[in-house]
């Protein structure tokens, strides 16, 4: 009979602490799941992030490059048409 309630009562308490540790295992996994499904998220949504992005600052970088490279442009093409106003002028 000792073993038969024994059984009873395992089960009762089974259900009981389920619930109750039920949020404590959750937080728990989380943490530790967190790590392992961040990576294996970042590969997946890397290409469609890139593309997204990529549209987006396309036209910012383009207006920041222009800026940058202008006075590079400029004396490489004042010593390439040098020449040809030169012969123009003359």
């Amino acid at each position: 009979h000792l073993y038969i309630n024994l059984k009873i009562m395992t089960f009762a308490h089974a259900r009981t602490h389920a619930r109750t540790h039920a949020r404590t295992h959750a937080r728990t996994h989380a943490r530790t799941h967190a790590r392992t499904h961040a990576r294996t998220h970042a590969r997946t949504h890397a290409r469609t992030h890139a593309r997204t992005h990529a549209r987006t600052h396309a036209r910012t970088h383009a207006r920041t490059h222009a800026r940058t490279h202008a006075r590079t442009h400029a004396r490489t093409h004042a010593r390439t048409h040098a020449r040809t106003h030169a012969r123009t002028r003359a």
